[in-house]
Formats: structure tokens, sequence, C-alpha cells
């Protein structure tokens, strides 16, 4: 039985399928993400902080991410 490993991380290119926007507007949008939690620069982005921010819901982000 193969297991499944659900991503924690939320990447640019997962932006611009999600929302649709362009590669620099997911960015700014990953970069405002960062710092409304308080992270570094290029610290990673989970899903749960990416959803909370823009009112997506969890299981349908995680659903795109398949």
């Amino acid at each position: 039985m193969k297991k499944t490993v659900l991503r924690m991380v939320v990447y640019t290119k997962d932006v611009e399928i999600i929302t649709g926007k362009s590669g620099r507007t997911a960015r700014k949008l990953l970069t405002r993400v960062r710092k409304h939690w308080g992270k570094p620069p290029r610290s990673l982005v989970t899903v749960e902080e990416f959803c909370t921010y823009t009112g997506f819901d969890t299981d349908t982000v995680v659903a795109a991410l398949q």
C-alpha cells in the first residue's frame, strides 16, 4: 500500500494555480503572508498560514495541491 504524503508548504506556483494570478502577484501575496505571521524573508509558508490569511478553505487548497 502506497502512503500518501500531504504537502504542508505552499509555493509560488501553487498560489498561481489556486488564485489564477501571475507569478509576480503570487510572490507578493506570499511575502504579505510571511510579513503577517512575522516570518523572515524566504521562509516557508504552510498551508494553514496561507489559508488563514487568505480565507480559503484548507480542504480545497489541499485538494488543489495534490
